[in-house]
């Protein structure tokens, strides 16, 4: 998730910029992957450590974020560029001489949301779209439109662990026999009206907002896909560096570096099924934002950093 102005404004400065470029120990000669691309700041900093044998490879669904890198990045020798979720990172024929860092920075980034538009928040009214590639798939007032209450609940409560979830979908459903939700402004004032304002400094509607998004964009799983890609991917020593947002992306990626890495807990109970071979080895802890950083940017308060590096 990045902030700042569109390009020929301020430079873009990512959350936890300086710790995930540490993380992925850039080498001159490496061939690196970064997986969302958003408007470059990460993958600048990682081009400006690379020599001219080294490669960058970058990933975005979002088209937008594809043009940017492009006008500012493509003309690079060194640059391959894919319009593509990061969850088909193994399927690019760039990344199958192997990669020496993959970096995933989860979420919206700052242009996202702020451009009304593309419908990822309440703050601004526009069309209830969410897709991070407005080209495909399904928009989520089109979900809206057609799930039925059950699942609509369904994705509120999985995706944003909103405990008001049914009382959402069964609100949303009433709305729509009158008319359907089109709008952000529509479906936020919806959700205030059926809760309220429960949570001080947070909108009533986040949770909802935030479980729509997931879904719409099938990003926890495009996240775990991705995981598996990076891995299978990474050449021994590599490393991998995701920056998660909320619990659910975290958890994801917590469970994934600790499945790969450590054995499972002994059952007495099943057969021995062999001896453990860890594939990745956690390199540190949770690395969160410092409050310095915080300060200059409110959306880094959520944000978590953690690494991994792929053994031989």
């Amino acid at each position: 998730m990045e902030t700042g102005s569109d390009c020929g404004g301020p430079v873009h400065v990512p959350v936890l910029y300086a710790e995930a470029i540490e993380a992925l120990a850039v080498r001159p000669g490496g061939r690196y992957l970064d997986g969302t691309f958003g408007r470059g700041g990460h993958a600048r900093g990682v081009l400006e450590r690379l020599g001219p044998e080294g490669r960058l490879l970058v990933m975005d669904k979002d088209p937008d974020a594809v043009a940017v890198a492009r006008s500012s990045i493509g003309s690079d020798a060194r640059v391959r560029i894919f319009h593509g979720s990061f969850s088909a990172m193994a399927q690019w024929d760039e990344t199958a001489a192997g990669l020496d860092g993959v970096l995933l920075d989860l979420g919206v980034s700052s242009p996202q949301i702020d451009e009304a538009h593309r419908g990822f928040s309440f703050q601004h009214d526009g069309p209830l779209d969410m897709r991070m590639d407005p080209r495909s798939g399904e928009s989520a007032a089109d979900f809206l439109a057609r799930a039925d209450e059950a699942a609509i609940a369904e994705v509120i409560w999985c995706h944003g662990e909103e405990r008001h979830s049914r009382r959402i979908a069964r609100a949303i459903v009433a709305q729509r026999a009158e008319a359907p939700l089109v709008t952000t402004r529509q479906l936020a004032d919806l959700v205030a009206a059926t809760i309220g304002r429960r949570e001080p400094g947070k909108h009533p509607a986040t949770r909802t907002f935030q479980a729509l998004r997931i879904h719409v964009n099938r990003e926890l799983d495009d996240l775990q896909q991705g995981l598996d890609g990076a891995l299978a991917r990474l050449a021994p020593g590599g490393r991998l560096a995701v920056i998660s947002f909320h619990s659910l992306e975290d958890r994801i990626v917590k469970q994934f570096i600790a499945e790969h890495a450590r054995p499972p807990a002994a059952n007495r109970r099943l057969p021995e099924t062999g001896a453990f071979v860890p594939v990745l080895r956690a390199v540190g802890g949770a690395i969160r934002a410092t409050a310095a950083e915080c300060a200059s940017n409110p959306r880094a308060r959520s944000a978590v950093l953690r690494v991994a590096e792929k053994l031989a």
